[in-house]
């Protein structure tokens, strides 16, 4: 485990192997599970005020979910998360011509219209935050639908930390990613040196 600041990170965000192969596993992190993506508490006012701008790239299934449930719910555990449609995809979603869901929120700041990118909880996925009384907790979360990104950041050897390199400077900034890579450093100097 590596401590930077308040935040305690899990060995495995360093020594797990993952890069996104979204072209194999259709990006079932978007429909999968139990609730919509969870938001942070900042994320669900963004959404009441981008809104206009992100329904040109929504299904008119999720116009309705969102028409039903709100732009965002609160689940029986307290916590915020996008809607869904019908239990199942997220709300903000839509399948590309290959079957692959697409967010449409990303869509829309890649568009150039909004200046969010998406829910932190998406862009730092398989990457689980949890914030607890005295410490933040960054934990690899372990999902089936998520052996594709494996095997293929075994292929290429690249660590959990370094494909999420974006969205870790997003939740935590550039120096907290850059002291998380010289404690990755000097960790792997120890274990060669043992």
């Amino acid at each position: 485990m590596l401590a930077i600041a308040d935040t305690l990170i899990s060995d495995e965000v360093v020594t797990q192997r993952f890069t996104c192969h979204v072209e194999a596993c259709k990006a079932a992190c978007c429909v999968e599970g139990d609730m919509g993506a969870p938001l942070e508490e900042d994320e669900i006012r963004i959404l009441d005020q981008i809104y206009p701008e992100l329904e040109p790239f929504l299904t008119e299934a999720g116009k309705q979910a969102i028409a039903e449930q709100g732009k965002w719910v609160l689940d029986t555990d307290g916590d915020w998360s996008t809607p869904t449609i019908a239990g199942r995809e997220c709300a903000y979603a839509h399948y590309d011509d290959k079957g692959i869901l697409k967010c449409g929120i990303e869509q829309a700041w890649e568009a150039g219209k909004v200046s969010f990118r998406k829910p932190i909880s998406c862009h730092l996925y398989p990457i689980r935050v949890k914030k607890h009384e005295t410490f933040t907790a960054v934990n690899y979360h372990h999902w089936h639908i998520c052996e594709p990104g494996c095997a293929l950041g075994e292929k290429l050897g690249t660590p959990v930390y370094r494909f999420l390199k974006d969205a870790l400077i997003t939740r935590f900034g550039a120096e907290w990613y850059a002291e998380l890579e010289v404690l990755v450093a000097y960790q792997s100097r120890q274990k060669e040196g043992s």
